[in-house]
């Protein structure tokens, strides 16, 4: 078990999400783009203020203990102008990050990596900048139509495009402790339950050219925080290993600790997965979840599933330019 260092301050600042929702109430520790532009000199509004939602997710994470803080960016979603738009809009601290995670190699979590790396950059004064990533990410990946046609994804940037933009890699299987210990990367993740299958119809191109399943998408990671008088926040972007197996890893690697909330893509849209919705929504009684933030992949059928079962005071759906404070 690696030593996480508890902290005494977690802020979550959604930079890209699929949706946008300023309206819908939600509990103290939440606040709402609107309200957060508000606050942050917006005097009139209008479409042009708004940030917009995109097929893909962007949380910018900032953990606090005493004197002591740090900013990790988690996945910058699909493409640059989405990226560049909300965090302007935001006006977003990307000066403070000091690491960039990529959660797997999709092009919805990695397709404004270049961009974030020069707005980084730009803020920071060159700083160097980590990239945490591991070898599977770089396979060339693709969905099959029941016809078996290929459609090819956007490749990650390599490791050779982002040193050439000033960026530090960490190419690496290992799990990790990053950031005076404040941030857990998790390793592979162990796939134990009987009903989560990844994402079927998924492959990638091996480098003789031939295309192999690819359902596992063993490349995935997920990241994690101790929060002081709380317990883990889990951070799971598409969680292609299934939500459960996700949640129960993080429990086994850290046993005296409680869960306390998980936040991501739960990747619970679309027919192929949509059946296991019922079985996942039971399976998630077990952790004792005080909140469980939806975002990006999950699908309304999940959330609404969610919310039924555990109310909106733990379901607070993710939105754009949300802020989560804990």
């Amino acid at each position: 078990m690696m030593n996480i260092q508890s902290v005494d301050k977690l802020q979550i600042q959604v930079l890209v999400d699929n949706v946008t929702d300023s309206l819908s109430s939600v509990p103290e520790n939440v606040t709402h783009e609107m309200a957060y532009l508000r606050s942050n000199g917006m005097k009139e509004l209008s479409g042009e203020c708004l940030c917009c939602g995109a097929h893909g997710l962007s949380l910018l994470l900032t953990a606090s203990q005493g004197n002591v803080k740090h900013s990790l960016l988690f996945d910058a979603g699909p493409e640059g102008e989405v990226f560049k738009r909300n965090v302007t809009k935001l006006k977003a601290n990307l000066g403070a990050v000091q690491a960039v995670v990529l959660s797997h190699g999709h092009w919805d979590h990695s397709g404004g990596f270049l961009m974030a790396l020069d707005l980084i950059k730009s803020q920071n004064h060159e700083k160097e900048i980590v990239f945490h990533l591991n070898p599977g990410m770089f396979y060339q990946r693709a969905t099959t139509s029941h016809t078996g046609e290929i459609c090819p994804f956007k490749k990650v940037p390599d490791v050779q495009e982002l040193e050439k933009k000033g960026a530090a890699i960490v190419n690496s299987d290992d799990p990790r402790l990053l950031l005076d210990n404040m941030f857990y990367l998790s390793g592979e993740i162990p796939r134990i339950t009987e009903y989560e299958k990844g994402f079927p119809g998924h492959v990638r191109q091996l480098p003789s050219g031939a295309w192999e399943a690819d359902p596992w998408i063993m490349d995935e990671r997920f990241l994690v925080v101790n929060v002081r008088d709380k317990g883990l926040v889990v951070f799971s972007a598409c969680s292609h290993a299934g939500i459960i197996n996700v949640l129960k890893h993080a429990q086994t690697l850290f046993p005296d600790i409680p869960l306390y909330a998980v936040m991501g893509g739960f990747h619970l849209s679309g027919k192929s997965v949509e059946k296991i919705i019922p079985q996942t929504v039971k399976s998630m009684e077990q952790f004792n979840l005080k909140m469980i933030i939806p975002a990006h992949c999950t699908g309304w059928r999940a959330v609404n599933a969610l919310g039924n079962a555990f109310g909106y005071s733990i379901i607070v759906p993710s939105a754009v330019g949300r802020i989560y404070d804990f």
